[in-house]
């Protein structure tokens, strides 16, 4: 089992990306979200799990440990394979996935591409009381101070950063550094730069 990746990336395009670990490059299916925050050269590193099949070895990734285990949850659901269950990640965090069972509410996982209604309310049936520790880890939004705050978002947002990559970048900014609320715009939006890297085209990185 290979449970983790660590190195550069070599490439990073929509849902997959290239990891190269002792010379070797290995693909790893991720969520869209995910390759966005990916940029090719820097050193990666990514929880994984290594589907086997008799056709093919698979690798699929995620940035927390809480994705990968949901994602191991959701395999064990009958009619939910490898890339529904990361369908389901790239749609859903895992507190959101965890709030959805628990309030058995079968639509958030409808919107999911190849989930239908019926394998819906199998997650929910299959995975009740098995996520409740998760709702704490929950990936909504982050709160973002308003002001300056909130314009930088906007500014990282328009250089091609996901809208949910720039809120964390601030708010992490804002928690570690408070008295960062009532900085210039531009001194707040330096620092998240650094944070986050060279910012990214709106055609994507390469």
């Amino acid at each position: 089992m290979i449970s983790s990746v660590r190195g550069p990336v070599l490439s990073a395009k929509g849902g997959n990306v290239v990891v190269e670990v002792g010379g070797v490059g290995l693909a790893v299916q991720v969520t869209p979200e995910h390759a966005l925050a990916l940029r090719v050269g820097d050193t990666a590193f990514i929880h994984t799990s290594l589907i086997v099949r008799e056709d093919a070895l698979s690798l699929f990734g995620f940035e927390t440990s809480e994705q990968l285990e949901i994602f191991h949850l959701l395999l064990s659901v009958n009619g939910v394979g490898p890339k529904s269950a990361l369908g389901v990640l790239s749609t859903l965090g895992p507190g959101q996935v965890a709030a959805a069972v628990e309030n058995e509410d079968d639509k958030a996982f409808r919107k999911v591409s190849g989930i239908g209604p019926k394998t819906a309310k199998l997650i929910i049936v299959s995975l009740a009381g098995k996520v409740t520790g998760l709702i704490e880890h929950s990936e909504e939004t982050p709160n973002v101070a308003p002001g300056a705050g909130n314009d930088v978002t906007a500014a990282l947002t328009s250089l091609g950063w996901p809208e949910r990559t720039a809120e964390t970048a601030v708010a992490d900014i804002l928690s570690a550094q408070p008295d960062m609320a009532d900085a210039p715009v531009q001194t707040l939006l330096r620092l998240a730069l650094a944070q986050l890297g060279p910012a990214a085209s709106k055609g994507g990185r390469q």
